[in-house]
């Protein structure tokens, strides 16, 4: 196969020259890196990578192809992609299509040949930063006008972008084949007849996420970001979410108020990623760029609370802003888990109320099920709740 040029070109004016791989074209975004060894098309499906440029680490990419069973939305969500190697026969026998093939077909421009160590060692040093990959603008200079030009990550509320613009119920599981956990005991005197009902806020949720809440008996409405929580609570839900998504928490104004709103109507909240930040700003806390964020699947996060022994959960993460720990210190909140990496907040609970969150994946898709009893947590806050009803 004849290669066509490329070049990435940094904001700091750093040039990478390379081969265009999926789409050609020309894209601009905030270029960061996922340090997974598997689970790449998870990673492009990922809504929480809306308006990046993803760097592989992992020398491979495509080897496996793709198939209709790991995405975790309808489509590639993020601007582009790099990589060192890149594989146009794939062989699997889930692969119905090569990562270059499907690229193509969803317009997203992608770099390979390039020294993706060399990279990412730049962005631990400097941090994630725009960046622009072209096709058709190989002119250096030209190019990186484009990327000064482009709006910073910080500021940015990408959640209403990639927010569903319905509401619609979800009913399919985690597949049987990859199921893991043991059945749930009902707590409460109460036996449940009806399935638990949570209402997912819709952030940029990973399908992995509802297929798990539904693994573990419940019924699944998704709402958009912008619901209101009358709306929300014209469901009678057992429970609430606050999902995962992209952009800069702070920037979810109108998240964050339907978050604080619903502090007080007595329902079970559970948080992932953005959703955490979220809970974490309605509960006053402050949020923070990290200088090149966590990405990845075997992020440590330690359990702060005696009655876990501290135990460490090796997990998937995804984010590039984190909450301030000391904002949190006055607040409802406790902390919970923290990264051990760099002692950033992984975990909160509300104090005195069924309401918590992590910073990190436990549907994992790809990583570690370390953290996947967080969601018998949440199911069963919601069936404690009920029988409390009752």
């Amino acid at each position: 196969m004849q290669k066509q040029s490329a070049i990435l070109v940094l904001a700091d004016g750093s040039i990478y020259k390379g081969f265009a791989f999926g789409a050609t074209g020309t894209a601009i975004g905030e270029v960061v890196f996922n340090t997974g060894m598997t689970g790449y098309q998870e990673v492009l499906t990922d809504p929480s990578y809306s308006g990046q440029i993803v760097t592989f680490t992992y020398p491979e990419l495509g080897n496996t192809g793709i198939n209709l069973d790991d995405e975790e939305s309808d489509r590639p969500q993020v601007k582009g992609a790099i990589a060192r190697n890149v594989t146009y026969t794939p062989s699997n026998w889930r692969s119905r299509q090569s990562l270059h093939d499907y690229l193509k077909a969803h317009n997203v421009v992608a770099i390979g040949g390039i020294d993706t160590r060399s990279l990412t060692r730049k962005l631990r040093s400097l941090g994630a930063m725009n960046g622009g990959i072209s096709t058709e603008i190989l002119d250096p200079e030209t190019l990186l006008a484009q990327v000064k030009a482009a709006p910073s990550m910080q500021g940015l509320n990408l959640a209403q972008t990639v927010t569903t613009s319905r509401i619609y119920e979800w009913q399919e599981p985690t597949p049987a084949a990859w199921e893991f956990i043991e059945p749930i005991v009902q707590s409460g005197t109460t036996p449940l007849t009806t399935p638990l009902t949570v209402v997912a806020i819709d952030f940029g949720v990973k399908r992995n996420i509802l297929r798990r809440l539904v693994s573990y008996g419940c019924r699944v409405v998704v709402v958009p970001a912008d619901t209101s929580v009358e709306k929300i609570l014209e469901f009678n839900p057992d429970g609430i979410f606050l999902s995962n998504g992209p952009g800069d928490p702070s920037a979810v104004t109108g998240g964050i108020e339907t978050a604080k709103a619903l502090l007080g109507v007595n329902k079970p909240i559970f948080g992932i990623c953005l959703g955490h930040q979220i809970l974490g700003l309605s509960l006053g806390g402050d949020a923070f760029k990290l200088k090149f964020g966590h990405r990845g699947l075997n992020q440590p996060a330690q359990n702060q609370l005696e009655s876990s022994d501290r135990r460490v959960e090796i997990t998937s993460q995804n984010h590039g802003f984190a909450l301030d720990g000391d904002s949190l210190a006055n607040s409802e909140a406790e902390i919970t888990h923290i990264n051990l990496n760099d002692r950033t907040v992984a975990g909160l609970k509300h104090k005195t109320l069924p309401i918590f969150s992590v910073q990190y994946h436990p549907e994992a898709s790809p990583g570690p099920h370390d953290a996947d009893y967080l969601f018998a947590d949440f199911v069963k806050s919601m069936a404690d709740a009920r029988a409390i009803k009752v």
